[in-house]
């Protein structure tokens, strides 16, 4: 079972040196509290779109996720540099996607984009049309 925990704070020094241990399990948090605690926009920034490039798709997703931190924490991305990795990790990472376009919602809404509202909306339109077989309407049973 998870248990909810607050962020801790960091601070630049602080997540440059998670970044150089590369624990998973650091860096899986690393670009939230980037993005809540580092008030430097572009530093916050910049770590969180180094941390878009790791290989673990989790990492990734939480660093788009950051990114939308910031974007709510500072009021500002660079849009050249940002929303390429958003168009990006949306396509490319399956496992996380719902994630990733609650994300960019976010930062489109934080800072007046429309980043990658094509492409998102031809997924939500595959979510709609899902035929796993739940018409949505049962509950399932309570014990």
């Amino acid at each position: 079972m998870n248990v909810y925990e607050p962020l801790q704070p960091i601070t630049c020094a602080g997540a440059l040196e998670i970044l150089e241990r590369g624990d998973s399990d650091e860096l899986l948090l690393l670009p939230l509290r980037i993005g809540e605690f580092i008030s430097d926009w572009k530093t916050a920034q910049n770590l969180c779109l180094r941390l878009c490039r790791n290989d673990n798709p989790a990492i990734r997703a939480n660093a788009v996720l950051g990114l939308s931190y910031i974007a709510r924490t500072c009021g500002k991305l660079d849009r050249e540099l940002v929303e390429p990795v958003l168009t990006g990790e949306l396509k490319d990472n399956e496992t996380f996607r719902w994630r990733i376009m609650d994300a960019i919602d976010d930062i489109n809404l934080y800072l007046g984009w429309n980043a990658a509202e094509r492409i998102m909306a031809e997924y939500r339109e595959d979510y709609l049309t899902d035929d796993s077989g739940d018409d949505g309407e049962s509950v399932g049973t309570c014990e």
